[in-house]
Formats: structure tokens, sequence, C-alpha cells
């Protein structure tokens, strides 16, 4: 890996993180609603990426270094929805499982439009 790469990983990663936290204390709750948010905007936001990439072939691979694979792999969390859910009651666990996948997939396609859009 180049030393460069690491380090706009690295730096997306770390502002990543602390996005997903500041989100997760502004909405507590028994029901994970920060979870949620972090996963559907970084569905949102990824889907921008990778259609903007696709169709617009302006997106620089720096870009996609730090907000791709660095920002998104931080702020949005599959463990943590996991080991959320397993600690919900069936109801609002399945609840959440359908939330976030449903709504995930509904953030890229509405990304894609506004990619579309767009160009």
């Amino acid at each position: 890996m180049k030393p460069r790469a690491v380090a706009l990983v690295a730096g997306g990663g770390f502002a990543g993180a602390l996005c997903r936290h500041g989100i997760a204390v502004v909405l507590p709750g028994t029901f994970p609603w920060g979870t949620l948010v972090v996963n559907v905007a970084g569905a949102f936001l990824l889907g921008a990426i990778v259609y903007g990439t696709e169709r617009l072939r302006s997106v620089p691979e720096s870009t996609r270094l730090v907000v791709a694979t660095g920002f998104l792999s931080s702020f949005t969390t599959y463990s943590t929805f996991a080991g959320e859910t397993i600690a919900l009651a069936p109801r609002l666990a399945a609840l959440n499982v359908v939330g976030n996948y449903a709504l995930g997939f509904v953030a890229v396609l509405v990304a894609r439009e506004v990619i579309r859009w767009r160009s």
C-alpha cells in the first residue's frame, strides 16, 4: 500500500467513527435510531459515489479512498447493527432489520436517481 492511500483511508476512518459516535449520542433511546440513521445515510453516500464514479467519471481516487473506504466504512456499522438488533424485543428487532435493509436499498436508489438527474 502507498503511504498516501493509507493516510487518506485512516483520516476518513477517524472522521467517520467520530461522526457515528456523535450521532449515537444525539439519538439515544431504546431503539437504535443512531445506527439506523448512519447506515441509511452511508448507503446514500456510497450509492452517490459508486454511481457518480460510473456515470460522471469525475470522482477522484483520493476522494473515493477518503470517503468510501475510510469515512463510510467507519461511519456505517454492521456489527453494531447486529449487536443492537439481538438486544431488542423480537418485534423491534424485526423492525430494525427491515428498516436498515429496506431504507438502505431505497437510499442507494435515490442516490442513483440524484446522480442521473445531475448528469
